[in-house]
């Protein structure tokens, strides 16, 4: 995303993201093959397959990551239910068939269907064996899987953020029973970090004041270049959509029409970084969390009280953001199996329950 513009050391890319999980996907493999291997059939394809899903999960994400999918294309295309899951699974299948790279059809969709997991089209629930393996690249069940342990380790070391949650004791902690994936009673607080940690990110990384503001200016720019590019039809398509990538910046900068020249204007406030202005936010008290409407723009101009200077929608963005710890208001350590000597399992439920919802006011 555009997290690099405030935090001058997150200049990794989804691509070292990918290489990571990959990674730690196979060390969960190894590990579960070294200790459970024969009582859980796991063979060379299964390892294959969940490195695989690790490397090829996140190839369907647009230019800037999350922000293409959550904040510009429900601005262009309102009511959307695009996803950079699906997107990755519709890529695999271009791949396979432009390059005749030769893979068991068996394979591929259990490699796609590992990839969605976490998502709303999500198929795992259907699988009748060895469903754990689509717990390990996307965990669907209770959200403890490879693509957190890595993000969150890279994020907090490239911004400078101090986490001690430490991933490889969950690694080689896990064991399988009962087809889940469970963790050993005293790794309870590595878990509780994982979640806690996460939650750190996204309130002090990912939803700085700074970086969602250039977001909220470039959504605004790419909303203008739309009509003329259209960046959004290269979403319905993925022999399409793989042009689309970071550079649509400097395409809109550099090209000399005059159609693109309120997105040219808003792309050089942000290198010039005359950034929108932060003004103030809001955090909805835990009680009317459930009744509470997103506000908007319009909510703002409304409630002005009558002065010499008189707000108007254009002048106004608002950005409501939600954090919590994967779950919304549902505890996480509820959803996941706890290992104790000497060999049963049992549902942890210590956590303390996290989610705060804030709108941010900017004027523009």
């Amino acid at each position: 995303g555009l997290t690099y513009l405030v935090f001058p050391g997150a200049v990794h890319t989804r691509f070292e993201h990918s290489l990571g999980v990959y990674r730690l996907a196979g060390e969960a493999m190894n590990n579960l093959q070294k200790y459970q291997g024969n009582e859980l059939g796991i063979d060379r394809i299964d390892v294959q397959t969940v490195k695989l899903a690790g490397l090829l999960h996140d190839i369907g994400h647009g230019p800037f990551s999350h922000l293409f999918e959550h904040e510009f294309l429900p601005r262009v295309n309102p009511g959307s239910t695009w996803s950079h899951e699906h997107m990755s699974a519709l890529l695999l299948d271009s791949i396979v068939d432009k390059h005749s790279i030769d893979i068991e059809p068996d394979y591929l969709k259990v490699i796609k269907e590992m990839i969605v997991a976490s998502s709303d089209v999500s198929t795992a629930e259907g699988v009748k064996e060895k469903r754990f393996l689509y717990d390990i690249v996307a965990n669907g069940r209770n959200g403890i899987d490879v693509d957190k342990f890595d993000y969150i380790d890279r994020d907090c070391r490239a911004c400078g953020i101090g986490s001690n949650f430490q991933h490889w004791r969950l690694l080689e902690g896990m064991r399988v029973m009962g087809d889940e994936i469970c963790y050993p009673a005293k790794d309870y607080l590595s878990i509780h970090k994982l979640f806690t940690t996460r939650a750190d990110l996204h309130r002090t990384v990912y939803t700085h004041a700074k970086v969602k503001a250039v977001e909220l200016m470039l959504v605004d720019a790419l909303v203008e270049a739309n009509e003329y590019l259209g960046i959004s039809l290269h979403a319905d398509d993925p022999e399409d959509f793989w042009k689309l990538d970071d550079t649509i910046v400097k395409s809109i900068e550099t090209a000399p029409n005059d159609e693109l020249k309120k997105a040219k204007e808003i792309i050089q406030r942000i290198r010039r970084r005359e950034l929108y202005k932060f003004c103030n936010q809001y955090s909805v008290p835990k009680d009317k969390l459930d009744h509470f409407k997103n506000i908007t723009a319009q909510d703002i101009v409304c409630s002005q009280i009558t002065s010499k200077v008189l707000l108007k929608e254009e002048d106004v963005a608002v950005s409501n953001v939600k954090i919590d710890l994967t779950r919304g208001k549902d505890n996480p350590l509820e959803r996941f199996l706890m290992l104790v000597p000497p060999c049963y399992s049992f549902t942890c439920t210590l956590c303390v329950i996290f989610q705060v919802l804030t709108s941010c006011l900017f004027l523009l």
